[in-house]
């Protein structure tokens, strides 16, 4: 056993490997479960994901060990891209998934609609959790603040969807920073129990001020969206709204990111003692992380209401806020397409393995248990991080 278990790792770092590698192992999880058609699917899926996120960056043809060694082989094979290519081709699948909107149909668009916005909200989680290093168990709450704002306002005051966008997302901000002010002082599990009592407590708020929240019952007849005097009707509009609201969201993180706050957080995270003792301001850094995270978390409660035109407490438990937990650990902590990458595939799966309903939360442990001993930087790490990681198992 041993011996085949050193092959089996032999293998899985060989970078020749990586790519069919990686799909062989997604498609013989999903064989049991999906069958073979399906599980085929799902391992060219892989496949071709992983290839496409070669080719946006070609320095990380694949990191495992000994990826330099591939790199240069790559290099020697095929000719670097000019920046302005690199740079274009995420715009060029923006695009791509705009015009197959034309081609779906409305089920699919509407579960894809709904994964833009669990995309949303794993990028506000990844803010706080995988770039500032901050344990958050309660983001629900954010989620359900920008969610009532706009169904109060709207039921209320007759606001409009665009007017209420802004307004629900910085409430929710504030939410954020009066959290964090007299809690963020605190560390790893006690910060995490913190956001969760308070995650709780909001909806618990929610669910007995029956004067202003309706109460258990929700809010009933908000509003659509609407464009130039034109509402939303088809679940086609909802996914390019969905979709614009991503792509601008991965782009504006993505530049943060890489700006010198984004920096600094990476720099709090990885050592707060450090970090504060080489001048950083920590804990304005902690209450922007979280007043940032909150503030999209608020954008997302504010689409989620227009696009369900009803709201009730028990859309913003617990569960919902595990959920979009796993959704960050799943694609990588601190990695912007990696948010978005595990947003996509914790939306999808439920629904593709809506046939063996009874054993969705097997696979779901199952992924996350092969994923902690085998990837555990995630599907589509930071690369820093994940060199970080892999020297600490060979540690």
């Amino acid at each position: 056993m041993g011996a085949l278990r050193r092959r089996f790792r032999s293998w899985a770092g060989d970078p020749r490997f990586a790519v069919p590698g990686a799909g062989l192992l997604f498609g013989l999880m999903a064989l049991p479960l999906m069958g073979p058609r399906r599980a085929a699917a799902v391992a060219a899926g892989v496949v071709a994901l992983r290839l496409i996120a070669l080719a946006r960056l070609p320095e990380r043809w694949h990191p495992v060990r000994g990826a330099g060694r591939a790199v240069e082989r790559m290099r020697g094979v095929l000719p670097e891209p000019p920046p302005w290519v690199r740079a274009a081709v995420p715009w060029l699948f923006v695009g791509a998934l705009a015009a197959l909107s034309f081609a779906l149909d409305p089920y699919t668009l509407d579960v894809a609609t709904t994964a833009g916005i669990y995309a949303l909200l794993a990028l506000g989680l990844n803010v706080v959790v995988g770039m500032a290093g901050l344990l958050v168990l309660g983001f629900a709450a954010f989620y359900a603040v920008g969610a009532y704002t706009y169904a109060l306002l709207n039921t209320q005051f007759h606001l409009g969807f665009w007017v209420c966008l802004p307004v629900g997302g910085a409430l929710a901000a504030l939410f954020g920073l009066l959290l964090g002010l007299p809690t963020l002082r605190l560390r790893g599990d006690y910060l995490a129990i913190v956001t969760l009592g308070f995650g709780e407590i909001t909806r618990i708020t929610l669910n007995n001020w029956d004067t202003v929240t309706n109460g258990p019952n929700g809010i009933l007849g908000i509003a659509p969206p609407s464009l130039f005097g034109h509402p939303f009707v088809h679940p086609r509009h909802y996914f390019l709204l969905a979709l614009a609201f991503v792509a601008a969201s991965a782009f504006l993180l993505r530049r943060l990111d890489r700006s010198r706050i984004g920096r600094a957080w990476v720099a709090m995270r990885e050592d707060e003692t450090a970090a504060e003792a080489m001048g950083l301001p920590t804990l304005r850094l902690k209450l922007l992380a979280f007043a940032m995270a909150a503030f999209w978390g608020g954008v997302a409660g504010v689409f989620f209401a227009g696009k369900q035109l009803f709201v009730s407490p028990e859309s913003f438990n617990f569960l919902e806020s595990v959920m979009v937990l796993c959704m960050v650990v799943l694609g990588g902590m601190g990695s912007v397409p990696g948010a978005v990458l595990g947003a996509l595939l914790l939306s999808f799966l439920p629904e593709v393995l809506r046939g063996v309903d009874q054993y969705r939360l097997l696979a779901f442990g199952a992924a996350m248990v092969l994923m902690m001993r085998y990837r555990p930087s995630g599907l589509w790490p930071e690369i820093h991080r994940y060199h970080e990681v892999e020297e600490g198992r060979r540690g």
